[in-house]
């Protein structure tokens, strides 16, 4: 659900602010700056608060809405708290802690999406059984309550693991393409669960850098870094399939000679 349908939602109670922060146990100011957004980012805990207070049916399987405003400590929060937040709030859960992500760049846009149509291509030339799936979509990668991610790119090759509101355990591939708020995230610690968690291949691209770490687990965890001059290839496939790398810098050129 998202603001907007809060919004609606309260208008179709007949909640004015006021009686949305009396029932949630909000500010007043809080909830006017969350629904006008006028403020700045308010925060997981309102959110959560207020998504418990409009609760959406297409997750009717979560606990009861809790109108108390409940305060968790980063490390706390579930998958109960994930699927609560409105639906226009993109976050990932790793370990019960909540991560905000910005919205994506256009070279970390338009290096996932034409890296995915090659791989796609390349399943349906192939009429392989592995699906390349590109992000916003939710991986439950531990299968518990207490992480859920959202990498740039996938190979799932097990299509048991794909449900219909996520993909339910690791995927076989991961690419993330970094962001000047994900540096850390992407290379320490989604790096460490993606291994503990049966991924087998995981690609870290770097576009500022023009760099691409390649982690073949299989084959040990000793990274190899490429620049975007070569060809890389799919270690998950015995095929000789290849991302042309000087094929992707051309796609994006124009970004880099921009002043």
């Amino acid at each position: 659900m998202t603001i907007e349908n809060m919004k609606d939602k309260m208008n179709e109670l007949g909640y004015d602010y006021a009686k949305v922060a009396e029932l949630s146990g909000l500010p007043l100011a809080t909830v006017q700056e969350i629904f006008d957004g006028t403020g700045a980012f308010p925060g997981y805990e309102p959110l959560l608060t207020l998504g418990r207070l409009f609760p959406d049916p297409d997750h009717s399987y979560l606990h009861e809405p809790q109108t108390a405003y409940q305060v968790k400590r980063q490390g706390e929060y579930t998958l109960d708290d994930y699927y609560h937040l409105p639906d226009d709030i993109r976050v990932e859960l790793i370990d019960g802690v909540i991560y905000n992500m910005t919205a994506p760049t256009s070279p970390h846009q338009l290096i996932a999406g034409f890296i995915h149509a090659k791989l796609l291509t390349h399943v349906l030339d192939k009429k392989g059984i592995c699906l390349p799936m590109i992000s916003p979509v939710d991986v439950q990668l531990d299968c518990d309550d207490r992480t859920m991610v959202q990498p740039d790119v996938i190979i799932v090759c097990d299509r048991d693991k794909i449900i219909n509101r996520c993909v339910y355990g690791a995927p076989d591939f991961v690419i993330e393409v970094l962001s000047k708020s994900s540096v850390r995230r992407d290379t320490v610690i989604k790096l460490n669960k993606y291994l503990n968690a049966g991924v087998r291949e995981y690609w870290i691209i770097d576009p500022k850098r023009q760099k691409v770490t390649v982690h073949n687990f299989e084959k040990g965890n000793n990274p190899t870094i490429y620049g975007f001059d070569a060809k890389i290839p799919i270690g998950i496939w015995d095929d000789g399939f290849e991302i042309d790398f000087q094929e992707v810098y051309e796609h994006i050129r124009f970004l880099y000679e921009k002043k």
